[in-house]
């Protein structure tokens, strides 16, 4: 038998062609396509990314091909299972809910997530609005960001230190990409401009070719990506600013990483932390190290979880604020992914609550803003005043007229109008997180780092402590 006749016969209409994986020996089809039994199928406890018969859960859980990591990291002195998480009573105010909210956990490694607040939850709730009740949420939205986010500017920053690899002067191993590479570059301009990063860069006159010269006067010592994926945002500060080492927190294994070229830099130590930021006890990794936070497309509450870890000091005692957690000398988080937003996990409940936003509405303007990814952004939206006054025909002169209530007025608004509400909410959240971290004295800014047309992923939040420069 060759080998086509080995492969799966299962057809793909999308990619018009037969699945190419090799079929079970009695089937003609290969294990992602051969019928699944009768049986219940339930997530794997250790990890949920596959799932189990639950008659085998037993025989499974002893040779789960993760359990040995999972042990081996549970050993590691800098995991605390959930330090990070939050809990869903911080700064409750007894609103009414709807939601099923239990305990979350999004562990990837060891998960409870099961009674996470999904999308689909999320989008059956605000159609299980009445109209009235969606009408004064859409108000209150847009009274919201009137008073809080209108003074959010752009700050699309192109460095000098980073010409290598804007204009292509790097390695030909190294992947390039020019829409990521834009938005690494003007991460780091935008820490260049508020004075947490130093150009040292220095051109060559001799030759044609500019030769980048470090002398890292750079007075952070550590510098933490979380989330970090494969490293290319760490690849480009290593190559264009003075560090001296780095450690790169990410639950998951990828391939393709920027490690080999970043270990090959005499002067720079780096270290993979493979863990979930949930479980991160930062201070046992750092020991009192100065250090700057970097992340990008911190997905969801990532970024929560990021901030409870690069602040734990201050959740101990927050009266000292800036002073208190004298290690941390700025960070840059390019925030993604809103509409996986929970409550449980959300760093300033009390802004909400504060707002008159329940924990229902919460989760209502965090399905919202999947609508901003939804459109066509091949080039920039409308200014978010010309989306208010869309919403607000949306909600004053039409809602009588839907007689299927909010599902229809939803499946009836244009793409523009669903992005542009998408934007708002996505701007309220993230201005409650830059409010949470201001409170503990750090200086703060929330900008729009590339135009949507490169990504609709465009909230950076910057934080900045005026004692770290000074020093």
């Amino acid at each position: 038998m060759n080998d086509t006749e080995m492969r799966c016969n299962f057809w793909l209409p999308r990619k018009n062609r037969f699945c190419s994986n090799t079929r079970f020996k009695d089937s003609q089809f290969c294990g992602n396509h051969t019928r699944r039994s009768d049986g219940q199928w339930i997530q794997c406890p250790i990890d949920p990314s596959h799932s189990v018969l639950q008659g085998n859960l037993d025989w499974h859980v002893k040779r789960c091909p993760l359990l040995k990591q999972v042990q081996s990291l549970s050993l590691q002195p800098f995991y605390q299972k959930g330090i990070n998480a939050g809990s869903e009573g911080e700064a409750e105010v007894g609103h009414t809910l709807r939601l099923d909210d239990d305990s979350i956990s999004p562990n990837v490694l060891v998960s409870d997530s099961l009674d996470n607040i999904s999308s689909e939850l999320k989008r059956n709730a605000v159609h299980s609005m009445s109209i009235p009740e969606f009408h004064n949420l859409i108000k209150k939205i847009e009274s919201i960001h009137e008073s809080l986010c209108k003074d959010i500017q752009d700050s699309y920053q192109m460095p000098e230190a980073c010409n290598i690899w804007i204009k292509r002067g790097v390695e030909r191993k190294i992947p390039f990409q020019e829409k990521h590479v834009m938005q690494q570059a003007s991460i780091l301009g935008n820490l260049e401009k508020f004075g947490v990063l130093k150009n040292s860069v220095e051109k060559s006159t001799s030759g044609c070719e500019e030769e980048l010269h470090k002398d890292n006067n750079n007075d952070i010592p550590v510098v933490v990506e979380f989330g970090a994926g494969r490293g290319y945002l760490t690849q480009l500060l290593a190559d264009c600013y003075g560090i001296k080492r780095v450690f790169l927190v990410e639950r998951k294994a990828y391939k393709l990483k920027a490690d080999r070229s970043l270990r090959q830099k005499e002067s720079l130590i780096v270290e993979r932390l493979r863990i979930d930021i949930e479980d991160l006890d930062l201070n046992v990794v750092l020991r009192g190290v100065h250090f700057l936070a970097i992340g990008k497309h911190l997905c969801g509450p990532a970024t929560d979880l990021t901030l409870r870890c690069c602040f734990s000091d201050h959740i101990k005692d927050n009266t000292e604020q800036c002073n208190t957690s004298k290690n941390l000398g700025g960070l840059a988080i390019a925030t993604c992914c809103h509409h996986l937003c929970q409550w449980k996990h959300y760093i300033n409940k009390k802004y909400f609550s504060d707002l008159g936003i329940s924990k229902e509405e919460f989760h209502a303007i965090t399905w919202f803003t999947s609508w901003a990814v939804d459109d066509n952004h091949g080039s920039d939206l409308p200014n978010v005043s010309d989306f208010r006054l869309h919403l607000q025909f949306i909600v004053e002169e039409k809602c009588d007229g839907y007689a299927s209530g909010v599902e229809e007025i939803v499946r009836n608004m244009e793409a523009t109008q669903r992005a542009g509400l998408g934007f708002i909410c996505k701007q309220i959240i993230d201005m409650g997180r830059l409010m949470w971290v201001k409170e503990r004295g750090f200086h703060t800014q929330l900008v729009k780092y590339v135009p949507s047309s490169i990504s609709p992923e465009n909230n950076l939040l910057i934080a900045y402590c005026t004692n770290h420069l000074a020093s």
